[in-house]
């Protein structure tokens, strides 16, 4: 049973929601192992309320305090630009509704598109980004829009003021260059230390690779990098962040790598925390 904790609520009872689930199946951009397009599933799968309840650590009731609702899928099936555009929709619909978008992804490179249909609403946008990947690459192997260049991208088009990236230990030297230009703050794992204090000024978007998690918390995802971020650590900062929080993206579940469904776990946890921030700021 597919609820998210109990939580979610019917469209056709409540067409006026305030938080909405938008599944994103799409890993042609994933420039390793493939997968990711199952994600989506598998997060729904593991969110029954047999399992768990709509209460999240900071005391908001999801099932309570907010109405939210699963719109389904984005199709994929079609060419880059045509699964882009459909991506770019699907946010802005969820937006024009007057509510935010909680995005289940999909390898990483579709964060382009959905932080494209923010710019409209939210013409000053900061990005807190958790990743054990700067993905800023002007291109991966000759692909702009490889899983590896999103935030290269959206620099690129000005569709964020500030990023902020938490997470980080796999940065080269070409990352390095490219955060200096547009001053991206990193919060590197050798760096890390309980407590991180993070204020955002503008509406923030946030946007969650699961492999900022070490892998022995997230084996699901495509790329292990050792030394990551605990599950703890993450919810910590995702706790603490003083920000109004618009959109939330998490990215990179493969579950052909995540046998014991723990990686589908932690993606929903970091699901119910974001969602209960975004009810309460």
């Amino acid at each position: 049973m597919s609820d998210f904790g109990g939580a979610l609520k019917l469209l056709s009872e409540h067409p006026r929601y305030d938080i909405a689930v938008l599944g994103v199946p799409f890993d042609e951009k994933s420039s390793y192992k493939r997968g990711q397009a199952a994600g989506p599933a598998a997060i729904r799968a593991v969110s029954t309320g047999k399992c768990y309840n709509p209460e999240t650590e900071l005391g908001v009731n999801l099932e309570r305090d907010t109405v939210l609702v699963d719109l389904g899928d984005v199709d994929t099936s079609g060419d880059i630009d045509k699964s882009f555009g459909l991506i770019t929709k699907g946010v802005s619909a969820i937006l024009a509704a007057g509510a935010k978008p909680i995005i289940l992804g999909g390898d990483h490179s579709i964060t382009y598109p959905a932080v494209r249909a923010l710019a409209s609403p939210f013409p000053k946008l900061d990005i807190l980004h958790f990743d054990a990947h700067p993905d800023l690459y002007e291109d991966l192997y000759g692909d702009r829009l490889s899983h590896a260049c999103p935030f290269a991208r959206i620099l690129e088009d000005g569709l964020a003021v500030r990023l902020v990236q938490v997470g980080i230990r796999t940065a080269t030297e070409e990352h390095r260059a490219l955060a200096a230009k547009y001053g991206v703050r990193w919060v590197e794992m050798r760096d890390f230390r309980d407590g991180l204090d993070l204020t955002f000024d503008n509406p923030l978007y946030v946007s969650f690779d699961l492999d900022a998690l070490d892998p022995a918390f997230a084996p699901g995802v495509s790329h292990h990098e050792p030394g990551g971020l605990s599950m703890r650590q993450a919810l910590g900062v995702l706790q603490s962040v003083r920000a109004a929080i618009v959109g939330l993206d998490v990215v990179e579940l493969n579950p052909s790598r995540d046998a014991s469904g723990i990686t589908a776990a932690a993606a929903f946890k970091i699901i119910q925390e974001v969602a209960g921030r975004m009810v309460r700021p």
